[in-house]
């Protein structure tokens, strides 16, 4: 089975939407992406500095791909298959080769961020050749894949192939993600000055979110090394962040390695509101206020079917049965 056939095997679409929806839903993402709830909604700058990197490098166009990424940073595993569904079936012959690599790339960030390191590390290798654009994003993913799904010789061989795209005097966020890689792969006191480097190179560097990345492994390989109390120093500070930008995934991580320690960590639980995505709590809110499937899909940039759909989910998640429940819910996962 090729690469493109065995990513599309993970990537079936949602019943009952067309790949319009799906492609309509991205840009509705894309609209809203600069100004949504941090606190589940899209994160305003850090995600999107991030997605708009990795556009740049690729040269891949912003509407799909930043989607896709956006949902495998959130660690939306339903969402990110339905877009990659899409951007496989409307890919062009010559493109093809690229978008399953940006698929491949965009599964093991989700599933890294999951802790489901198997899954990542089959994302990261049935994607195929890296190009060479998308290599210095994706090949990290591959390394802290094989480390944690007891591969290290995958790991050290992606390893091998990042360190060979280094410049000398190239970048601190090129070479922090680069030193954060070799940790993974380190132990003792060389483990502990590699990962204390890649934090220093990429704080300088302004990519926040691998800087916070590296607290995270940082402060899983403290835990494991006994060090409860430097790992909470480490941990407490990425949960935070990552919490609050949004990546559902990494956050859960460092809350269960918080708790690892003794220590807690708040869960975003707020009755409903981690049930309720954005999109439905928005659409919920307008169902409420009176508006039809038509009108709600003209504010939100979406099809009347896709609104119809979320509200079908919508209704078991708040415990009611109707349209007309709606109106005056005083659930928190509908306060705006």
């Amino acid at each position: 089975m090729s690469s493109a056939a065995n990513v599309r095997q993970q990537a079936p679409a949602e019943p009952g939407r067309t790949r319009n929806e799906v492609t309509a839903d991205a840009a509705e993402l894309m609209r809203r992406g600069s100004d949504g709830d941090v606190r589940e909604g899209p994160p305003a700058s850090m995600l999107l500095d991030e997605t708009n990197a990795v556009n740049e490098a690729t040269g891949d166009t912003p509407r799909l791909s930043t989607s896709l990424l956006l949902a495998a940073w959130r660690g939306q595993e339903t969402r990110l298959l339905e877009l990659i569904a899409a951007s496989l079936e409307d890919a062009p012959p010559r493109g093809e080769a690229q978008a399953v690599s940006l698929a491949g790339y965009a599964m093991a960030v989700l599933y890294n961020g999951l802790g489901r390191y198997e899954a990542s590390l089959a994302s990261t290798r049935g994607a195929g050749a890296y190009r060479d654009q998308l290599s210095i994003w994706a090949l990290p993913e591959l390394v802290e894949a094989g480390a944690r799904s007891g591969r290290p010789d995958v790991a050290r061989a992606a390893l091998r192939r990042l360190e060979e795209r280094a410049c000398p005097g190239g970048a601190d966020w090129a070479l922090g993600i680069q030193v954060r890689s070799r940790a993974l792969l380190s132990a003792g006191k060389a483990a502990d000055c590699l990962y204390r480097e890649a934090l220093e190179r990429l704080g300088s560097s302004g990519l926040v979110l691998h800087r916070v990345r590296t607290q995270l492994v940082y402060g899983e390989w403290l835990r494991r090394e006994g060090r409860r109390v430097d790992a909470r120093e480490q941990l407490r500070p990425a949960h935070e962040m990552l919490s609050r930008i949004g990546a559902a995934g990494f956050a859960e991580r460092a809350r269960r390695e918080l708790r690892a320690t003794g220590a807690t960590a708040r869960k975003r639980t707020r009755e409903t509101r981690d049930d309720l995505t954005a999109q439905e709590a928005q659409i919920a809110r307008l169902a409420g206020d009176g508006y039809t499937n038509p009108e709600i899909a003209a504010e939100l940039f979406i099809s009347p079917r896709t609104v119809e759909w979320h509200l079908r989910k919508v209704f078991p998640k708040l415990g009611i049965t109707s349209r007309r429940q709606l109106r005056g819910e005083s659930s928190p996962a509908l306060v705006a």
